[in-house]
């Protein structure tokens, strides 16, 4: 654990990260802190769509995720971003979005593959048009 936030990442959150990058098992990923640790909290399939993932964010809680963004070019191309998204809504807990605020980058750096990253306090701020403009 980094003894700045002292957060430890769990294995897990390294291992599903992976498997989305590599595999493509999973859609998105959602993380929590939990009792000083960063656990995964849900995984969304292949099938799920970017509103379900916004709906997989609590509304009043901080939260961590991986987003696997596909999306066509201009030139018809199909391509693939992955988005890391910071989501500490303005109705969170003082203490907890400090708490994820300082201890986001250490947990970033776990995750090797990460292109894009985004930090949202509101839903509009991740829209999907927003994530779009900035995968391109």
């Amino acid at each position: 654990a980094n003894a700045a936030s002292g957060m430890a990442v769990t294995d897990q959150c390294k291992l599903k990260f992976q498997e989305l990058k590599a595999k493509r098992n999973y859609r998105f990923i959602v993380f929590k802190i939990e009792n000083f640790e960063v656990v995964v909290e849900k995984l969304g399939s292949p099938e799920e769509t970017y509103e379900d993932f916004n709906a997989a964010l609590p509304a009043n809680e901080c939260r961590y995720a991986v987003f696997d963004f596909d999306f066509t070019t201009d030139e018809n191309c199909q391509k693939s971003k992955i988005f890391f998204i910071a989501w500490a809504p303005d109705t969170s807990k003082v203490r907890e979005k400090m708490v994820y605020a300082s201890s986001k980058d250490r947990f970033k750096r776990e995750l090797d593959g990460i292109q894009v990253e985004l930090q949202a306090t509101d839903s509009s701020e991740m829209s999907f048009d927003i994530i779009k403009a900035r995968a391109i």
